[in-house]
């Protein structure tokens, strides 16, 4: 054995862990809404079918985005940065409505904003950037 295989490999810091399994939430939450309005309109709940199923594809094909982001993260690449916070981002005007509209949507509201921030805090944390950004010996 030598000593390369004998150290330990560095660990994915927990901040980088806790952005990309945020960030996988929403893209599977976005894409489940874009499901769900597909679905409805194939069920005759929806007046305009053409455009909600249209439009459930769009939002399905934009919760893949913060998906593939996640993964990225996980594997420590460096573009799936920019993605994910600009997710989280969209989080909090989305948040500021839901919370703006009353009733049980406060509370959704509120959960939404949480992830959001929480999401940005995490991934523009120093150990974040430093375990994407730091140059890779190989």
């Amino acid at each position: 054995m030598t000593a390369e295989t004998t150290a330990p490999a560095t660990a994915r810091p927990v901040p980088l862990t806790l952005g990309a399994a945020i960030t996988a939430l929403e893209g599977a939450a976005l894409a489940v809404v874009g499901v769900w309005d597909m679905v409805s309109a194939l069920s005759g709940q929806s007046k305009q079918m053409a455009l909600n199923e249209f439009g459930g594809a769009v939002i399905v094909l934009l919760g893949v985005l913060p998906v593939l982001a996640a993964r990225a993260l996980l594997k420590e690449r460096r573009w799936g940065r920019s993605p994910a916070v600009l997710t989280n981002s969209i989080c909090l005007p989305v948040a500021y409505y839901m919370i703006e509209s009353g009733g049980a949507m406060i509370a959704v509201g509120a959960v939404v904003g949480l992830l959001g921030l929480v999401g940005i805090g995490s991934l523009l944390n120093p150990r974040t950037t430093a375990a994407l950004y730091t140059q890779r010996e190989g």
